[in-house]
């Protein structure tokens, strides 16, 4: 039955294109020179997904979830699949990729340059590189060899290689294309394949045919060609089965050959007749996709298939189903194991060819045990003789010797077979990152950003240098470096700018450091790291850098450039902060399970007295999610947040514990919408005002020193404020209310019940009022009354003066005790408390030297009380001061009784000195005055 073509369709802007299938064959993966992806359900899907990778996509190549590019940037770029999230970069070259590719297992990729330069790299550890010299001109194109022995490459200088990927040495080289300066000159892009499974042969198109090489020996086993071939051929592609093989020419003609005879199957010429630049074949049935130079995607159905054949899943499960049942008990457990796409292949091709090798391989448990042919159910018309096979191919018997011995050397090692396991798989270990900075594959870029400014990297064909902005720009003014070193990691302080870059065949990985607070003249430092050590995480904090390195290393240098510190981390590293003294580090601390991270982190303070505060402890995640970024807050907390918008800050008062205290994805309006976490701080002073008016009063002087710390002055001068206020009212309420009426009713102030601090105010006040008043009057009535009395003669005043002797000693000490009462306050139940447990708080609290300390921590005792024990200390206190009181009004009566006695006398004494004649009552002052004075005389 020929193939069906499928009307064409647009999928690129005009240029080169590439296309591949997934590993179930459910999407086709197209790519263009517009920088774009697309994830194509079928031919007819009307809205594919897109994902644009750069400015120009070469290449692309599809594996496990994996979905690698080959970018104008001169990167390979690594992206989820379906999903499209970019999962970092692979690797970089001075020049364009022109071709990338996976391996068998999809563990390694390899890319091919326009510098030259071939690169083989581990798709989860990119730091395990190999890399290829030997070409003397712009990588074509190249192909893995199933069994990871080899690496075939083209090249524009004419040749075609085959390198050992162990030791990463030229097998053979052969002079087969025409030579070219660069890709877009070549008049072919000479697209090689090596054979799947086996991997026998290598086809290289070479202008109107295809060359077959064989393996090991690597002879010019036979060509492929067909006499409507008019066009050099441009790329070629193997069947899953690698019985048929297909190849597209630069005028749009699509042939296919059934390898064993030589047959040409099917011949396609394109629509418009434009070249053919991309080729896959489905993994599973004989569909081929093909994409041409002017961006069109096309499909070809039923290639190679005989008419009436269902679709491979179903032969698939129905071979399997059928095979379990017929297993015998012991081997039902790997019954479905020794299973594989030959049992799918037979039926779809009815020519195949059944070496040796592969029917030993199938006969092979997952375990490596033989299976006896006994337990094995043939199927006489599905059958195929391989006697009869192998007297039909073209192959001498000496060939078909080498293949039964290599068969049998390689009968144990069985790497298509996979175990069984039905529990927890491991995930994938997160890659390193930078907090604050943006994936690396693109060419506009944050390297950081955080509370201290912003460092922008442009990598693109105009420009490519670094920009750093400070939010301060009274710190250090905006800065322009040129970035020829490739850096990829950076971090910024009030001190320095810290950069570090990757190491390449020629270059290690460098740390590189602008200091701008440094006095002196040199302000940059820069340090080389050892071999095959790269720098993965930087950070900055004060006076100190940290650089995590590959080696699980992390080395800790001064901020003028001097390695201090050297020690090994736990695992390799996932990120790192700094924070004044403080070192924040996650790393891989075991292998997480079903999509879980198991990170471990460290803290420590770097000052003079060097301590680690954790220890290596589990870093707490949301489950499937990973660590997106780590800090700390303003105050210097840590803080980390997860994939999932949820934000931790470490809790220190409960045991260095983690607390969860925001999670961003409740603040999201949309799906779209995503909150990219810069720093941790909080600028809402007034919030913190009302949270302080519910605090006690140390809580208080604690908030008061964290803002004072904090540089939040106005802040601190409000809480200053409200602790006062907290202090007034704690004060006041110590004064019992009974004792507060006692007061007032002694004084008839008139106060209300309700005592507050603006009432005691005014209650002290007046009360020193009062008592001053009273205390003038007693002076003034004294002063005036010795002043005005008239003067005895020299025997009256010895008389008076023996006679007011008792008299005064009588009357002027009871006199004094009247205003000592007045003055003297009486105790509250807390003074009387304070001073039975001054002892107890002094030997509590032995640093306290200042009254004030005491004082407040015995209000804080007197508090904690209860209201009867609080009465019984008022009630005493009060009893006290009643008897007092009682005693001194007696006292004040007799004094007063006694000191009326003596005003009478002495009035009298006055009379008595008066002469009898009045004086007239109109006389002036002066004359008073005069009068007065010649009496004294």
């Amino acid at each position: 039955m020929p193939a069906t073509q499928k009307p064409m369709r647009f999928g690129h802007t005009e240029g080169h294109t590439d296309v591949c299938f997934d590993d179930l064959g459910s999407y086709i993966v197209t790519c263009g020179s517009d920088g774009d992806v697309r994830i194509w359900e079928d031919l007819d899907d009307d809205d594919p997904k897109s994902i644009n990778v750069g400015e120009k996509a070469y290449s692309c190549a599809l594996k496990n979830g994996k979905l690698v590019t080959a970018v104008s940037n001169n990167t390979i770029q690594v992206h989820t699949f379906p999903e499209g999230v970019p999962d970092g970069i692979l690797t970089r070259f001075t020049t364009n990729a022109n071709h990338v590719v996976f391996n068998g297992d999809g563990g390694k990729v390899a890319a091919g340059s326009s510098d030259f330069l071939l690169k083989v790299v581990d798709v989860m550890d990119c730091s395990q590189q190999k890399t290829f010299r030997g070409h003397d001109a712009p990588v074509l194109s190249l192909s893995f060899d199933p069994k990871d022995i080899f690496l075939a490459s083209a090249s524009c200088d004419g040749s075609v290689k085959v390198w050992q990927i162990s030791d990463q040495t030229c097998t053979i080289s052969w002079p087969l294309l025409q030579k070219c300066n660069d890709v877009i000159n070549a008049k072919s892009i000479c697209r090689l394949a090596w054979q799947p499974k086996s991997g026998k042969l290598l086809a290289v198109p070479v202008e109107k045919s295809v060359k077959l090489y064989r393996r090991e020996t690597w002879n010019n086993q036979y060509d492929l060609s067909d006499n409507f071939i008019s066009q050099a051929l441009n790329i070629v592609t193997w069947s899953p089965c690698g019985q048929y093989l297909a190849a597209g020419s630069i005028n749009g003609l699509i042939i296919v050959w059934n390898v064993e005879t030589k047959e040409c199957m099917e011949r396609v010429k394109h629509e418009k007749g434009y070249a053919i630049c991309g080729l896959a074949w489905h993994p599973t049935c004989g569909r081929i996709a093909y994409t041409d130079a002017e961006g069109n995607l096309g499909l070809l159905e039923n290639v190679c298939e005989p008419s009436g054949k269902i679709s491979s899943s179903k032969v698939s499960s129905k071979v399997e189903k059928d095979y379990n049942d017929l297993f015998d008990g012991d081997d039902a457990n790997n019954a479905g194991d020794f299973l594989n796409d030959n049992a799918v292949e037979t039926p779809s091709f009815s020519k195949r060819i059944i070496n040796d090798e592969e029917e030993d391989d199938d006969l092979m448990l997952a375990s490596g045990r033989p299976r006896q042919r006994s337990h094995i159910l043939e199927d006489d018309d599905n059958s195929v003789d391989v006697t009869l096979l192998k007297a039909g191919s073209s192959f001498s018997k000496e060939e078909e010797e080498d293949d039964q011995a290599n068969s049998i050397h390689n009968l144990p090692l069985v790497t298509s077979q996979r175990s069984f396991y039905d529990g927890p798989m491991p995930t994938p270990r997160q890659k390193p990152f930078q907090s604050g900075s943006t994936p690396m594959h693109l060419t506009h870029r944050f390297m950081v950003w955080n509370s201290v400014g912003i460092i922008r990297c442009y990598n693109d064909e105009q420009d490519n240098a670094i920009d750093v902005e400070f939010h301060d720009t009274s710190i250090h003014h905006a800065t322009h470096l040129s970035n020829t070193l490739n850096y990829t990691v950076a971090d910024l302080s009030y001190e320095a700018i810290l950069l570090a870059c990757e190491s390449t065949d020629e270059l290690p990985s460098k740390l590189h450091c602008l200091h701008f607070s440094s006095w002196d003249s040199s302000k940059e430092w820069l340090v080389d790291m050892p071999q095959n050590e790269d720098i993965e995480a930087i950070c900055l904090g004060l006076g100190w850098a940290a650089a995590a390195t590959s080696a699980m290393l992390l080395r800790l240098f001064t901020i003028g450039g001097v390695q201090k510190e050297i020690f090994s981390l736990p695992g390799p590293i996932v990120s790192m902060a700094g924070h004044g003294e403080q070192l924040f580090i996650v790393y891989h601390r075991g292998a997480g399970f079903d999509g879980d991270q198991c990170l471990g982190v460290q803290l420590l303070e770097l000052g003079k007295k060097k301590k680690q505060i954790l220890h290596g402890d589990p870093l707490p995640l949301t489950r499937k999610s990973y660590l997106v970024w780590v800090g700390f807050s303003a105050e210097g907390t840590p803080c980390y947040v997860d994939s999932e918008g949820v934000v931790r800050m470490l809790n220190r008062g409960l045991g260095n514990t983690w607390t969860p205290i925001c999670n961003t994805r409740e603040h999201c309006k949309g799906k779209s919408d995503h909150y990219w976490v810069l720093s941790c701080k909080l600028d809402r002073e007034f919030r913190c005002m009302e949270l302080a008016d519910l605090m006690t009063q140390n809580a208080v002087n604690l908030a008061i020193k964290y803002a004072s710390r904090s540089r939040r002055l106005i802040l601190a001068q409000r809480l200053s404020e409200l602790a006062v206020e907290k202090a007034a009212e704690l004060a006041a309420t110590q004064v019992e209310e009974e004792e507060e009426e006692d007061f007032r009713k002694e004084l008839n102030a008139g106060y209300s019940n309700t005592a507050t601090e603006w009432d005691s105010f005014i209650y002290f006040r007046e009360r020193v009022c009062i008592l001053l008043q009273y205390s003038l009057c007693l002076f003034l009535q004294a002063s005036a009354a010795s002043y005005f009395q008239k003067r005895p003669s020299q025997t009256d005043k010895t008389e008076d003066v023996k006679e007011e002797h008792p008299k005064k000693s009588a009357s002027e000490t009871p006199a004094m005790s009247p205003q000592n009462t007045e003055n003297q306050r009486p105790k509250t139940g807390f003074q009387m408390w304070l001073e039975e447990n001054r002892s107890s708080i002094l030997s509590d609290n032995p640093n306290f030297s200042d009254e004030a300390d005491i004082i407040k921590e015995g209000m804080m005792r007197f508090r904690v009380l209860s209201a009867e024990e609080r009465k019984a200390w008022a009630a005493k206190a009060k009893g006290g001061t009643t008897s007092d009181g009682a005693e001194a009004k007696k006292r004040k009566h007799v004094v007063d009784e006694s000191y009326e006695t003596e005003n009478e006398k002495e009035k009298a004494k006055e009379n008595l000195n008066l002469p009898k004649k009045q004086k007239p009552l109109d006389l002036s002052t002066n004359q008073k005055l005069s009068a007065f004075a010649f009496k004294q005389e």
